[in-house]
């Protein structure tokens, strides 16, 4: 016995099938981009040689005044800390505004004697976080 599938029930799963959204960039093309770190993000040295990185960050609006309520400002930002421990710090460090994210990785690479992909990996994800704190710009 042979089972048919109707055009229907198909058209009803593929209506449920995750659509993964492209970024628009190829792989290439975000290797030779050049990451720069943006005005707002202030920088501090800790004694260990670590950076501490304070930055204003928007947020929610039910959240917003979650805070308001319990005595927080009521302004939409709050102030944000993040401390690098000394590989982000190294890759910091590396972001100059000239230098690109191939030539970011290869450093990284030569430093800590890597294998060129495990640093690709690390680096790009490290870079991506960034990014999504709005701490560093693509160009």
């Amino acid at each position: 016995m042979t089972a048919k599938r109707s055009t229907g029930s198909v058209a009803i799963m593929k209506a449920f099938k995750k659509n993964r959204k492209q970024s628009g960039i190829s792989r290439a093309e975000a290797l030779q981009s050049t990451p720069a770190k943006t005005l707002q993000v202030n920088e501090s040295r800790l004694e260990t040689g670590d950076v501490l990185l304070s930055y204003s960050a928007t947020v929610r609006p039910w959240f917003s005044g979650l805070i308001k309520r319990f005595g927080g400002p009521a302004s939409g930002t709050i102030h944000k800390k993040l401390q690098l421990d000394a590989l982000g710090t190294e890759v910091w460090d590396l972001i100059d505004g000239k230098r690109t994210v191939r030539k970011m990785i290869q450093e990284f690479t030569e430093k800590h004697q890597l294998h060129p992909r495990e640093a690709e990996v690390a680096v790009t994800r490290f870079l991506r976080e960034l990014g999504s704190r709005g701490l560093v710009g693509m160009r």
